[in-house]
């Protein structure tokens, strides 16, 4: 096999996690990005464009991300078989 082709092992330099680590990695990321953007919404709505807008919103962030990822690893399992009962798979 030509190294070139070889899947890669290292991602900007760091070894990747086994697969058995995806049940938990992708909760981790959907639940950093989609708190980060809903959260910037809420707070931007709440206070408005002021100075203080940046503290407020990471604060804002960090609280619901405490709550939205181990929600997502208990949700997940289910949303995927309400997935399956829905969508055609085959």
């Amino acid at each position: 096999m030509n190294p070139s082709s070889r899947p890669s092992k290292t991602f900007f330099g760091v070894r990747k996690l086994p697969a058995a680590a995806a049940s938990w990695v992708m909760p981790l990321i959907l639940s950093i990005l989609m708190t980060f953007v809903v959260s910037m919404i809420s707070t931007l709505r709440s206070v408005g464009p002021v100075p203080e807008m940046p503290g407020i919103w990471m604060s804002a962030w960090a609280l619901s991300w405490v709550f939205a990822f181990p929600t997502l690893l208990f949700v997940l399992p289910l949303v995927r078989k309400a997935t399956a009962a829905l969508v055609d798979m085959g």
